[in-house]
């Protein structure tokens, strides 16, 4: 049975003038995507949008952060569940006044970028670099092809966002529900230093820290900076 997807349903209305949302000349679709998405998938959105929301920071619209937008402090919010047929759709639409800033569709993706780069044994390898030109991570090991290495970078772009934190050390395991085809995992090295790991459910290391930090706190400050620049950062090839 078909469904509709109930991500492409979320609306973030901004109202040209008082009065409710309703369609008429003045009207302006800005922005509007549909796809399907697993339930993990959606959890994972709904997260962001919380975060954001949660911060009081822009709320960002698009998977790779491009477009946000930025709701005042109690914008209406309208819930509706609609059939029609088989078909059932989740309608949330959060509504307010525009003010100017409210919405940018060429918000800044990423304060990172993803580094392609040949090594000296000729593999091909990458790294996600900040823009304070600090290192915050690798995929650890070398690949033959390009593509391999590129296809990695895509790994970590859809499952570092999503993905659960775990804490080695505590035996922890992640949850059962939400989350993503990967986990964190903070671990403690021979030297006493805290690491972090990206996990993919079949077991590979798609990214790790690349260093060892003094506390959990600063080895989990390091991933999060993953968690929110990995999925808008570009891919650029560079000379080593």
């Amino acid at each position: 049975m078909n469904r509709v997807d109930p991500v492409s349903a979320i609306a973030f209305c901004v109202l040209a003038e008082t009065g409710p949302c309703m369609p008429d000349e003045t009207e302006e679709t800005v922005h509007e995507s549909e796809r399907s998405r697993s339930r993990q998938a959606l959890a994972t959105y709904f997260r962001r949008i919380a975060k954001a929301l949660g911060r009081g920071e822009p709320v960002p619209v698009a998977d790779a952060g491009t477009i946000t937008v930025d709701p005042p402090a109690e914008p209406d919010l309208e819930v509706e569940i609609e059939r029609e047929g088989d078909r059932v759709s989740l309608e949330l639409d959060v509504e307010w006044i525009e003010e100017e800033g409210d919405v940018d569709l060429d918000a800044a993706a990423s304060k990172a970028t993803f580094e392609v780069y040949g090594d000296a044994a000729d593999d091909w390898r990458w790294r996600l670099v900040h823009d304070n030109g600090n290192i915050i991570a690798d995929g650890g090991e070398g690949y033959s092809d390009r593509r391999d290495a590129e296809n990695g970078i895509e790994s970590v772009k859809r499952n570092a966002p999503g993905a659960h934190v775990v804490d080695l050390k505590n035996e922890e395991e992640p949850p059962e529900e939400g989350g993503s085809n990967a986990t964190f995992e903070v671990f403690e090295d021979q030297g006493g230093k805290r690491r972090w790991r990206l996990v993919h459910d079949n077991g590979n290391v798609i990214a790790d820290g690349g260093q060892g930090y003094a506390s959990k706190r600063n080895a989990v400050g390091g991933l999060r900076s993953v968690k929110e620049n990995a999925p808008g950062a570009a891919v650029e090839e560079v000379d080593e």
